[in-house]
Protein backbone atom coordinates (compact mmCIF):
# COMPACT_ATOMS: atom_id res chain seq x y z
CA UNK A 1 0.00 0.00 0.00
CA UNK A 2 1.10 3.40 -0.95
CA UNK A 3 1.36 6.22 1.06
CA UNK A 4 1.09 9.92 -0.14
CA UNK A 5 0.80 13.37 1.86
CA UNK A 6 -2.53 15.49 1.48
CA UNK A 7 -3.49 18.63 2.12
CA UNK A 8 -7.31 19.55 3.00
CA UNK A 9 -6.78 23.71 3.94
CA UNK A 10 -3.66 25.45 3.62
CA UNK A 11 -1.81 26.93 6.23
CA UNK A 12 1.47 25.85 8.78
CA UNK A 13 3.03 22.94 7.94
CA UNK A 14 0.69 20.82 9.96
CA UNK A 15 -1.92 20.75 7.40
CA UNK A 16 -0.33 18.27 5.62
CA UNK A 17 -1.42 14.51 6.75
CA UNK A 18 0.24 11.12 5.54
CA UNK A 19 -2.50 9.19 4.41
CA UNK A 20 -2.40 5.24 2.88
CA UNK A 21 -3.86 4.60 -0.66
CA UNK A 22 -4.23 1.49 -2.93
CA UNK A 23 -2.16 1.47 -6.05
CA UNK A 24 -4.05 2.45 -9.24
CA UNK A 25 -4.66 1.49 -12.59
CA UNK A 26 -3.03 4.00 -15.05
CA UNK A 27 -5.23 5.41 -17.55
CA UNK A 28 -4.61 6.09 -21.39
CA UNK A 29 -1.04 7.74 -21.45
CA UNK A 30 -0.61 7.21 -17.51
CA UNK A 31 1.59 5.01 -15.32
CA UNK A 32 1.58 4.06 -12.16
CA UNK A 33 4.88 5.43 -10.63
CA UNK A 34 6.48 3.51 -7.49
CA UNK A 35 8.87 6.69 -6.17
CA UNK A 36 11.79 6.40 -3.60
CA UNK A 37 12.98 9.66 -3.52
CA UNK A 38 10.63 13.74 -4.08
CA UNK A 39 12.28 16.63 -3.84
CA UNK A 40 11.00 19.56 -1.76
CA UNK A 41 11.31 23.23 -3.44
CA UNK A 42 10.28 26.92 -2.64
CA UNK A 43 7.27 26.73 -4.51
CA UNK A 44 5.71 23.99 -2.52
CA UNK A 45 5.70 26.14 0.32
CA UNK A 46 4.13 28.46 -1.76
CA UNK A 47 1.39 26.13 -2.12
CA UNK A 48 1.32 24.96 1.15
CA UNK A 49 0.68 28.25 2.22
CA UNK A 50 -1.80 29.20 0.08
CA UNK A 51 0.44 31.73 -1.93
CA UNK A 52 -0.17 29.82 -5.20
CA UNK A 53 -3.34 28.24 -6.49
CA UNK A 54 -4.38 25.01 -5.29
CA UNK A 55 -7.45 23.16 -5.81
CA UNK A 56 -8.16 21.49 -2.22
CA UNK A 57 -8.29 18.69 -1.44
CA UNK A 58 -4.87 18.14 -2.86
CA UNK A 59 -1.73 16.11 -2.65
CA UNK A 60 1.55 18.31 -2.93
CA UNK A 61 4.53 18.14 -4.48
CA UNK A 62 6.36 18.44 -8.30
CA UNK A 63 9.38 16.75 -8.57
CA UNK A 64 10.34 12.54 -7.83
CA UNK A 65 11.60 9.75 -9.02
CA UNK A 66 11.28 5.81 -9.19
CA UNK A 67 10.03 3.07 -11.40
CA UNK A 68 7.62 2.21 -13.62
CA UNK A 69 5.26 -0.20 -12.26
CA UNK A 70 2.39 -0.47 -14.56
CA UNK A 71 1.39 1.61 -18.06
CA UNK A 72 -1.65 2.53 -19.44
CA UNK A 73 -3.08 2.30 -22.62
CA UNK A 74 -1.28 3.83 -25.60
CA UNK A 75 2.01 4.60 -23.75
CA UNK A 76 5.07 3.98 -25.56
CA UNK A 77 8.00 5.57 -24.40
CA UNK A 78 8.61 3.70 -21.06
CA UNK A 79 7.77 0.73 -19.96
CA UNK A 80 7.18 -1.40 -16.47
CA UNK A 81 10.95 -1.25 -14.93
CA UNK A 82 12.18 1.88 -16.09
CA UNK A 83 13.75 3.81 -13.35
CA UNK A 84 12.42 7.75 -14.69
CA UNK A 85 11.81 11.31 -12.82
CA UNK A 86 10.04 14.02 -13.56
CA UNK A 87 9.60 17.79 -12.84
CA UNK A 88 6.32 19.92 -12.64
CA UNK A 89 2.62 18.92 -12.61
CA UNK A 90 0.11 17.56 -11.77
CA UNK A 91 0.82 18.01 -8.29
CA UNK A 92 0.81 15.35 -5.77
CA UNK A 93 4.77 14.15 -6.05
CA UNK A 94 4.51 13.65 -1.81
CA UNK A 95 3.88 10.26 -2.56
CA UNK A 96 5.54 6.37 -2.64
CA UNK A 97 2.99 6.24 -5.80
CA UNK A 98 0.97 7.89 -7.59
CA UNK A 99 -0.27 8.27 -11.37
CA UNK A 100 1.70 10.70 -13.88
CA UNK A 101 1.92 11.50 -17.86
CA UNK A 102 3.95 9.07 -19.01
CA UNK A 103 4.80 11.61 -21.51
CA UNK A 104 6.34 13.64 -18.87
CA UNK A 105 8.44 11.24 -17.56
CA UNK A 106 12.60 11.12 -17.98
CA UNK A 107 14.26 8.35 -17.95
CA UNK A 108 17.69 8.15 -16.11
CA UNK A 109 20.75 7.28 -16.54
CA UNK A 110 22.18 4.17 -14.71
CA UNK A 111 24.89 6.56 -13.23
CA UNK A 112 22.30 8.69 -11.53
CA UNK A 113 20.37 7.40 -8.39
CA UNK A 114 16.76 8.49 -7.87
CA UNK A 115 17.78 10.75 -4.77
CA UNK A 116 20.24 12.53 -7.29
CA UNK A 117 17.73 12.80 -9.93
CA UNK A 118 14.99 14.16 -7.10
CA UNK A 119 17.49 16.82 -5.84
CA UNK A 120 18.49 17.80 -9.28
CA UNK A 121 15.56 17.94 -11.80
CA UNK A 122 13.13 20.46 -11.15
CA UNK A 123 15.99 23.22 -10.02
CA UNK A 124 18.09 21.82 -13.15
CA UNK A 125 15.41 22.95 -15.51
CA UNK A 126 14.98 26.39 -13.68
CA UNK A 127 19.02 26.74 -14.06
CA UNK A 128 18.78 25.97 -17.71
CA UNK A 129 16.08 28.21 -18.73
CA UNK A 130 17.13 30.81 -16.95
CA UNK A 131 20.67 30.67 -17.97
CA UNK A 132 20.39 30.22 -21.42
CA UNK A 133 16.31 30.93 -22.45
CA UNK A 134 15.82 34.23 -19.63
CA UNK A 135 19.23 35.38 -20.63
CA UNK A 136 21.65 34.11 -22.68
CA UNK A 137 24.64 33.80 -20.15
CA UNK A 138 28.25 33.46 -22.32
CA UNK A 139 31.43 34.20 -22.42
CA UNK A 140 32.31 37.83 -21.27
CA UNK A 141 28.72 37.86 -19.23
CA UNK A 142 28.22 39.50 -15.34
CA UNK A 143 25.46 37.75 -13.49
CA UNK A 144 24.52 38.86 -10.00
CA UNK A 145 23.40 35.51 -8.67
CA UNK A 146 21.06 36.01 -5.31
CA UNK A 147 20.96 32.75 -3.07
CA UNK A 148 24.46 31.51 -4.29
CA UNK A 149 24.79 29.16 -1.44
CA UNK A 150 21.48 27.36 -1.85
CA UNK A 151 20.16 24.43 -4.11
CA UNK A 152 19.28 26.76 -6.78
CA UNK A 153 22.48 28.38 -6.46
CA UNK A 154 25.08 25.83 -6.25
CA UNK A 155 23.30 24.38 -9.85
CA UNK A 156 23.33 28.36 -11.41
CA UNK A 157 26.82 29.03 -10.69
CA UNK A 158 29.04 26.58 -11.78
CA UNK A 159 26.97 26.20 -15.15
CA UNK A 160 27.46 30.25 -15.29
CA UNK A 161 30.92 30.31 -15.15
CA UNK A 162 31.18 27.05 -17.69
CA UNK A 163 29.59 29.29 -19.83
CA UNK A 164 32.13 32.44 -19.50
CA UNK A 165 30.27 34.34 -16.93
CA UNK A 166 32.30 36.34 -14.09
CA UNK A 167 29.47 35.37 -11.30
CA UNK A 168 29.15 37.72 -8.32
CA UNK A 169 27.15 35.76 -5.95
CA UNK A 170 24.92 36.68 -2.93
CA UNK A 171 24.38 35.04 0.52
CA UNK A 172 22.21 36.46 3.28
CA UNK A 173 24.90 35.91 6.02
CA UNK A 174 28.88 35.31 6.38
CA UNK A 175 28.48 31.66 7.10
CA UNK A 176 27.72 30.74 3.66
CA UNK A 177 30.25 33.15 1.61
CA UNK A 178 32.50 30.03 1.54
CA UNK A 179 29.60 27.61 0.66
CA UNK A 180 29.09 29.64 -2.66
CA UNK A 181 32.72 30.27 -3.49
CA UNK A 182 32.94 26.52 -3.47
CA UNK A 183 30.41 26.40 -6.26
CA UNK A 184 31.92 28.39 -8.41
CA UNK A 185 31.22 31.97 -7.39
CA UNK A 186 33.94 34.44 -8.66
CA UNK A 187 32.97 36.82 -5.84
CA UNK A 188 30.25 36.91 -3.11
CA UNK A 189 28.84 39.27 -1.17
CA UNK A 190 26.71 39.21 1.89
CA UNK A 191 23.10 41.12 1.41
CA UNK A 192 22.73 44.50 2.50
CA UNK A 193 20.31 46.57 0.92
CA UNK A 194 22.04 50.13 1.85
CA UNK A 195 25.46 48.81 0.40
CA UNK A 196 24.85 45.86 -2.26
CA UNK A 197 24.60 47.75 -5.58
CA UNK A 198 27.62 50.00 -4.66
CA UNK A 199 29.79 47.13 -4.02
CA UNK A 200 28.47 45.56 -7.75
CA UNK A 201 29.72 49.02 -9.34
CA UNK A 202 33.05 48.37 -7.64
CA UNK A 203 33.39 44.66 -8.92
CA UNK A 204 32.36 45.89 -12.51
CA UNK A 205 34.54 49.38 -12.80
CA UNK A 206 31.25 51.08 -12.18
CA UNK A 207 29.47 49.41 -15.11
CA UNK A 208 26.46 47.49 -13.60
CA UNK A 209 26.16 43.38 -14.55
CA UNK A 210 24.52 42.58 -17.82
CA UNK A 211 21.92 40.24 -15.20
CA UNK A 212 20.38 39.82 -11.77
CA UNK A 213 19.25 36.59 -11.07
CA UNK A 214 16.60 37.88 -8.00
CA UNK A 215 14.68 35.24 -5.78
CA UNK A 216 14.62 37.31 -2.66
CA UNK A 217 12.01 39.44 -4.14
CA UNK A 218 10.39 42.23 -1.75
CA UNK A 219 13.41 43.61 0.49
CA UNK A 220 16.41 43.22 -2.95
CA UNK A 221 14.22 44.63 -5.73
CA UNK A 222 15.91 48.43 -5.63
CA UNK A 223 19.13 46.95 -4.80
CA UNK A 224 19.20 44.97 -8.06
CA UNK A 225 17.61 47.58 -10.32
CA UNK A 226 20.57 49.79 -9.06
CA UNK A 227 23.13 46.78 -9.77
CA UNK A 228 22.14 46.33 -13.38
CA UNK A 229 24.15 48.27 -16.34
CA UNK A 230 22.14 50.56 -19.56
CA UNK A 231 20.00 47.83 -21.07
CA UNK A 232 20.53 45.30 -18.15
CA UNK A 233 17.78 42.64 -16.72
CA UNK A 234 16.66 42.14 -13.60
CA UNK A 235 15.23 38.53 -13.62
CA UNK A 236 13.30 38.02 -11.06
CA UNK A 237 11.65 34.70 -9.99
CA UNK A 238 11.18 34.43 -6.74
CA UNK A 239 10.12 36.21 -3.18
CA UNK A 240 11.69 34.72 0.10
CA UNK A 241 10.98 37.74 1.67
CA UNK A 242 7.87 38.50 0.29
CA UNK A 243 6.61 39.20 -3.10
CA UNK A 244 8.68 42.31 -5.07
CA UNK A 245 6.38 45.79 -5.22
CA UNK A 246 5.29 46.98 -8.37
CA UNK A 247 7.66 48.63 -10.51
CA UNK A 248 6.62 52.35 -12.39
CA UNK A 249 7.38 51.90 -16.26
CA UNK A 250 8.89 55.04 -16.23
CA UNK A 251 11.75 53.66 -13.59
CA UNK A 252 13.11 51.18 -15.85
CA UNK A 253 13.53 54.35 -18.44
CA UNK A 254 15.12 56.35 -15.92
CA UNK A 255 17.62 54.11 -14.50
CA UNK A 256 18.94 53.02 -17.95
CA UNK A 257 16.66 51.54 -20.22
CA UNK A 258 16.36 48.72 -17.69
CA UNK A 259 14.89 45.34 -19.07
CA UNK A 260 12.27 43.50 -16.55
CA UNK A 261 10.78 39.69 -16.60
CA UNK A 262 9.23 37.50 -13.86
CA UNK A 263 9.23 33.77 -15.16
CA UNK A 264 8.40 30.50 -14.40
CA UNK A 265 8.91 26.85 -15.37
CA UNK A 266 5.81 25.76 -16.36
CA UNK A 267 5.84 28.50 -19.28
CA UNK A 268 9.31 27.24 -20.03
CA UNK A 269 8.18 23.35 -20.35
CA UNK A 270 4.98 24.03 -21.83
CA UNK A 271 5.00 21.58 -24.79
CA UNK A 272 6.29 18.13 -23.65
CA UNK A 273 9.57 18.58 -26.40
CA UNK A 274 10.74 21.69 -24.73
CA UNK A 275 10.65 20.00 -21.68
CA UNK A 276 12.05 17.25 -22.80
CA UNK A 277 15.05 19.07 -24.30
CA UNK A 278 15.73 21.27 -21.36
CA UNK A 279 15.90 17.56 -19.17
CA UNK A 280 18.16 16.18 -21.21
CA UNK A 281 20.28 19.12 -21.01
CA UNK A 282 20.51 18.84 -17.25
CA UNK A 283 21.31 15.33 -17.28
CA UNK A 284 24.43 16.25 -19.94
CA UNK A 285 25.28 18.92 -17.79
CA UNK A 286 25.27 16.12 -14.84
CA UNK A 287 27.25 13.85 -17.35
CA UNK A 288 29.82 15.77 -17.98
CA UNK A 289 30.62 17.44 -14.48
CA UNK A 290 29.08 20.60 -15.48
CA UNK A 291 26.99 20.74 -12.13
CA UNK A 292 26.42 18.37 -9.45
CA UNK A 293 23.20 17.19 -7.42
CA UNK A 294 23.79 18.05 -3.80
CA UNK A 295 21.49 16.47 -1.37
CA UNK A 296 21.72 18.37 1.86
CA UNK A 297 19.22 16.27 4.26
CA UNK A 298 16.71 13.56 3.63
CA UNK A 299 13.81 13.20 5.84
CA UNK A 300 11.07 10.35 5.39
CA UNK A 301 8.16 11.16 3.69
CA UNK A 302 6.15 11.14 7.22
CA UNK A 303 8.12 13.87 8.04
CA UNK A 304 7.43 16.38 5.12
CA UNK A 305 6.50 19.01 7.84
CA UNK A 306 9.87 18.87 9.30
CA UNK A 307 11.53 19.35 5.51
CA UNK A 308 9.38 22.29 5.08
CA UNK A 309 10.39 23.92 8.61
CA UNK A 310 14.12 23.67 7.72
CA UNK A 311 13.38 25.27 4.62
CA UNK A 312 11.06 28.19 5.57
CA UNK A 313 14.27 28.52 8.51
CA UNK A 314 16.86 28.57 5.85
CA UNK A 315 19.03 26.35 7.31
CA UNK A 316 19.53 23.89 4.32
CA UNK A 317 22.73 23.65 2.35
CA UNK A 318 21.45 22.17 -0.44
CA UNK A 319 18.30 19.90 -2.06
CA UNK A 320 16.02 18.57 0.53
CA UNK A 321 14.97 14.91 -0.58
CA UNK A 322 11.64 12.74 0.79
CA UNK A 323 12.14 9.42 0.88
CA UNK A 324 9.97 6.25 0.61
Amino acid sequence: MATRIVLNSTGTADVMHLEHLQAQAPGPGQVWLEQTAMGVNPLDLLQRKGGAPLDLPSGLGLEGAGRVAAVGDGVHDVQVGDRVAYAMGPVGGYASGRLYPAERLVKLPPQLDDQAAAAVLFKGITAQYLLKTTYAVGPGSQVLLYGAAGALGQLMAPWARHLGATVIGVVSRPQSVARAQAAGCHHVLVFDAATLAGQVRELTQGQGVDVVYDCVGKVSLQASLDSLRVRGLLVSFGGTSGAPAAIEVATLNAKGSLYLTRPSLAAHTRTVDEYQQRAADVLAAVAEGIIQPRVWRRYPLAEAARAHGDLEQGLSEGALILTA
